[in-house]
C-alpha cells in the first residue's frame, strides 16, 4: 500500500518567464516611490474624504457613480489602520502621520501594475505572436499616463483593471467554446467575464460600456452557434441560459451586493443624508432617527405632524408659515389676497408644525381611540402656533402667476371665503384603503374647490423677496398631470396631540416626541432610492482651469497638474506618452483605411489576405478598435466637465490596436525578406523612441526629480500645454 513512497513526488508546471518579468516590472513602475509626494495629489481631495466617511461609518451619497471602488479605497485605508481623521480641504496639503499613504494607494497601484500582464494576455488569446503581445505588454508599460494615474489614490486604474479583465476572460471563454464546452475552466471565464464586467460597473458607470460591448460580442458569436447544425436546440437553450446566468444574472446580483455593504457599513447618519427620504434618514442612526424613533406610525384627526417636500433638492424643505402676510401689491403691480404666507422653510422650526384636523369636527386633539386618515379621505390642515387654515384660491401666485396662491386664511369679512378643504392621496398605497403613515407615505393634497395640488415650485425657481424672508414659494398647482416629487410631501415629525387649549398646544409643539414604534426600510427600498439619487443628482458643472472636450484628449492637445512641490519645482502632471498616443492614433487610422480596403475588395471577389487572417484581422478591431470606439465616443454627449483622465480606458484599447496593425503589415504587405528586415529595423527604432519620450517625462511621472525652470520649459512640446514654472 505504500509502494508509491517509493518514487518522489514530481510537480511539474509550464512558467511563462515573460509574463512574469512582465508582471514584476509593472509592479516596480507603479509601487516605486509610492508614498512620494507625502501630500494631497489632485483627486485624492475627492477620493479622500470619502474613505474617511467610511472609516467613521458615516452615509454619504457621490453623484459620480456606485460604491465598489470607493469601497476598494477604503479597504486599503482600513488595512492600513487609516482611522479617517484628516482634513481633505486642499490639494497639496501634507498628510498628517496617522494616514497610511502607502497602504491607501496601494490597490489603484497594483491594478496598474496587473493591466501589462493583462494587456500581454489579451493578443495572445486574440491569436497574436508572442512579439505582438510583448509590444502590447511594453507599451502599457511605458505609458506614462496610466503610471501616473495608478500612483495615487484614483479609481481609473482599477477600472482599466476590471475591464480588461473582463475582455481577457471573454476570450479566454470563447476560445474554449469549440472544445471544452461546459468544462470546468470554461465555466470559471464565463462566470469570471460577468463578475469583472460587475465590478468594472460598481467601481465607474462608463464600465457599462465595455460591458455592452462584450454583451454584444457574446450576442454575436451566439447568433453564429444558432446556424451550427451540428448544435442540437436542447445545447443551445443550454448555452443561452448558461450566458444569461453569468454574464446578466450573475452580475447584476454583484451589483446588488456592492450597495448592500455599502449601506451595511454607513449606518450613521451625516451631511448627506439631507438629500435622502425622512424614511432613509430615520434608518441611519443619530441625526433625525434620534427625532423621529417612537414617533407614532399611524396619521389620525388631531395629529400634529411636519410636512417635508420628497424631493429634497437643491435642499430639502417643510410647509411652514408665519405671522406675516402677502403684500397688498407686488413689485410688478399684481395684487394678492393679503392672507398669511405660506413657503417652504428648508430648516427645523416650530412654524413648520400643522394639525390634521376633520372638517366635520372642531377638537384639534387625537380622539381615544385614534381616527386614522385614509387614502381618498378630506382634511383640513391648521397651522400649529397660528391656528389659521390651509388655504388656497384663484389669486395668482407671488413668483409663479400661473398657479394660484396658498396662504393660511383670514377673514377680512370680503367676499372671499374660506377655501380649506383637502383631499389626501396617498401616491405610494398598495389599496385605496391604505392610512396615511409618518415618514413611509408619499401624499399628495388636492384642493377640493379647484383641484389645485399643493406644491413647492421653489425648489426649482426663485425665492421669495425680503418680504418673504427668502423662503421658498408654495402654490397650487393647476396642472396636476403624473406625480412629480415637487407636489409629493410627507410626514417627518409626528406626534398625537393631547391640548385643546391654544397655550397648551404651543409647549406642546416645543417638545419633542417619544412614543414608541419602529419604521426599518427594507434593502430593496433603501437601494432603489440611493440608486436614483446617483443617477439623478448632478452638482452643478463648474469650469475647471483643467477641464477640456473630448476632442482635445486625442492629439493631447491638454494636462493636468496633479501637485507641484511647495518650494522646488518638482510636480506632477497627467501627461500621456506623447509617441504612444500619435502611434495609437496612426494605428487606428490604418485599421481603418485597410478595413476599407478589404471590404471594397472582398465585395469584387478579390482576396488579399487568407480568410483566418481577416477573420483574426476583424476579431481583434471588434475588440481594440470597439473598445475604444465605446469608451470615447459617449463623451461627446455628456454635459458634465471632463477632464484628461476620462480618456484613459479608451486610449489603452486604442494602445492594444497597436501591435494588431504592425503585425498585420508585417505578415500581409511585407512580403520579401528585405522589407520584413527593413520593417523590423523601423519597428526598433520607433520602439527607442517611444522609450526616450517615457524617459523624458518621468519626472513629471513620478515628480522626482526636481527639475530647472530651464528644464520645465523644454518639456513644454505643445503650447497648450500647462507646465508650471516658478518665477525667479
Amino acid at each position: 500500500m505504500l509502494g508509491f513512497l517509493k518514487e518522489p513526488v514530481v510537480v511539474t508546471a509550464k512558467i511563462n518567464v515573460s509574463l512574469v518579468a512582465l508582471t514584476v516590472l509593472g509592479l516596480i513602475s507603479r509601487l516605486w516611490g509610492l508614498c512620494y509626494p507625502r501630500a494631497v495629489v489632485f483627486d485624492e481631495v475627492y477620493y479622500g474624504q470619502f474613505v474617511s466617511l467610511y472609516m467613521k461609518r458615516i452615509f454619504f451619497v457621490d453623484d459620480s457613480g456606485p460604491p465598489f471602488g470607493h469601497m476598494l479605497l477604503a479597504l486599503g485605508g482600513y488595512l492600513g489602520g487609516f482611522d479617517g481623521n484628516f482634513l481633505w480641504n486642499r490639494i497639496g496639503a501634507e498628510y498628517s502621520m496617522n494616514v497610511p499613504v502607502w497602504s491607501l494607494r496601494l490597490l489603484p497601484a497594483l491594478a496598474g501594475a496587473l493591466c501589462v500582464p493583462l494587456a500581454y494576455q489579451i493578443l495572445v488569446e486574440l491569436h497574436f505572436s508572442h512579439c505582438a503581445a510583448l509590444g502590447a505588454a511594453l507599451l502599457i508599460l511605458l505609458e506614462n499616463s496610466l503610471i501616473t494615474q495608478s500612483r495615487f489614490m484614483l479609481l481609473e486604474s482599477i477600472l482599466i483593471f476590471f475591464i480588461l479583465l473582463a475582455v481577457l476572460s471573454y476570450l479566454k471563454f470563447y476560445n474554449l467554446q469549440k472544445h471544452s464546452a461546459f468544462s470546468g475552466s470554461w465555466w470559471f471565464w464565463l462566470l469570471l467575464t460577468g463578475v469583472a464586467c460587475s465590478c468594472a460597473v460598481g467601481v465607474k458607470y462608463v464600465g457599462l460600456f465595455t460591458y455592452m460591448l462584450l454583451l454584444a460580442t457574446a450576442g454575436l458569436h451566439f447568433w453564429h452557434m444558432i446556424g451550427d447544425q451540428n448544435l442540437s436546440n436542447v445545447s443551445l437553450l443550454c448555452h443561452f441560459l448558461a450566458r444569461g446566468l453569468a454574464l446578466i444574472i450573475i452580475p447584476m446580483g454583484l451589483y446588488l451586493s456592492f450597495f448592500y455593504v455599502h449601506l451595511a457599513l454607513l449606518y450613521r447618519s451625516g451631511p448627506h443624508d439631507q438629500i435622502m427620504t425622512s424614511a432613509f434618514q430615520a434608518s441611519l442612526e443619530g441625526g433625525l432617527a434620534r427625532i423621529t424613533q417612537g414617533q407614532p406610525l399611524e396619521v389620525a384627526y388631531g395629529s400634529q405632524i411636519t410636512l417635508r417636500n420628497v424631493l429634497g433638492k437643491p435642499m430639502q424643505c417643510w410647509l411652514h408659515s408665519h405671522t406675516n402676510t402677502y403684500p397688498i401689491r407686488y413689485e410688478n403691480g399684481r395684487g394678492s389676497s393679503h392672507q398669511q404666507q405660506v413657503t417652504c422653510y428648508p430648516f427645523k422650526d416650530v412654524n413648520n408644525w400643522w394639525i390634521v384636523k376633520d372638517p366635520g369636527m372642531q377638537q384639534l386633539v387625537v380622539s381615544n381611540p385614534p381616527r386614522p386618515v385614509r387614502h381618498g379621505h378630506i382634511v383640513q390642515l391648521v397651522h400649529g402656533i397660528t391656528t389659521r387654515y390651509l388655504n388656497t384660491h384663484d389669486v395668482a401666485a407671488p413668483l409663479s402667476p400661473h398657479s394660484q396662491e396658498v396662504s393660511c386664511y383670514i377673514d377680512y369679512n370680503i367676499s372671499m371665503p374660506a377655501q380649506n378643504l383637502w383631499r389626501v392621496e396617498i401616491v405610494n398605497r398598495e389599496s385605496d384603503t391604505d392610512v396615511w403613515k409618518t415618514i413611509l407615505s408619499e401624499v399628495r393634497f388636492v384642493h377640493v374647490n379647484t383641484s389645485a395640488v399643493l406644491k413647492a415650485s421653489g425648489l426649482s425657481g426663485a425665492s421669495l423677496p425680503e418680504w418673504g424672508y427668502r423662503q421658498l414659494e408654495v402654490v397650487g398647482e393647476k396642472l396636476s398631470k403624473g406625480y412629480h416629487q415637487s407636489m409629493l410631501w410627507n410626514v417627518e415629525e409626528h406626534r398625537y396631540g393631547k391640548s385643546q387649549e391654544q397655550k397648551e398646544r404651543e409647549v406642546e409643539l416645543h417638545s419633542p416626541t417619544q412614543m414608541d414604534i419602529s419604521k426599518n426600510l427594507s434593502f430593496m427600498a433603501k437601494f432603489t432610492e440611493l440608486q436614483w439619487k446617483i443617477l439623478t443628482l448632478k452638482n452643478e458643472d463648474t469650469e475647471h482651469k483643467y477641464s477640456s472636450s473630448a476632442l482635445d484628449w486625442i492629439t493631447m492637445d491638454t494636462n493636468i497638474a496633479y501637485w507641484l512641490h511647495p518650494t522646488s519645482g518638482a510636480q506632477i502632471h497627467l501627461l500621456g506618452n506623447v509617441a504612444t498616443w500619435a502611434s495609437a492614433n496612426a494605428a487606428a487610422l490604418v485599421y481603418l483605411g485597410l478595413s476599407l480596403w478589404y471590404l471594397l475588395r472582398r465585395r469584387r471577389k478579390i482576396y488579399d489576405i487568407p480568410e483566418d487572417a481577416w477573420q483574426l484581422w476583424m476579431a481583434a478591431g471588434g475588440i481594440c478598435g470597439g473598445g475604444w470606439a465605446v469608451n470615447y465616443l459617449p463623451f461627446f454627449l455628456m454635459e458634465k466637465t471632463l477632464f484628461l483622465y476620462h480618456y484613459l480606458p479608451a486610449v489603452t484599447f486604442q494602445i492594444l490596436l497597436i501591435p494588431v496593425v504592425l503585425q498585420h503589415l508585417s505578415d500581409h504587405l511585407c512580403r520579401s525578406v528585405l522589407l520584413k528586415s527593413m520593417f523590423s529595423a523601423l519597428v526598433v527604432a520607433w520602439f527607442s523612441w517611444l522609450y526616450f519620450v517615457y524617459c523624458t517625462f518621468s519626472p513629471l511621472t513620478y515628480g522626482q526629480p526636481a527639475l530647472a525652470p530651464a528644464e520645465l520649459r523644454a518639456l513644454r512640446w505643445k503650447d497648450t500645454w500647462n507646465i508650471l514654472i516658478r518665477k525667479q
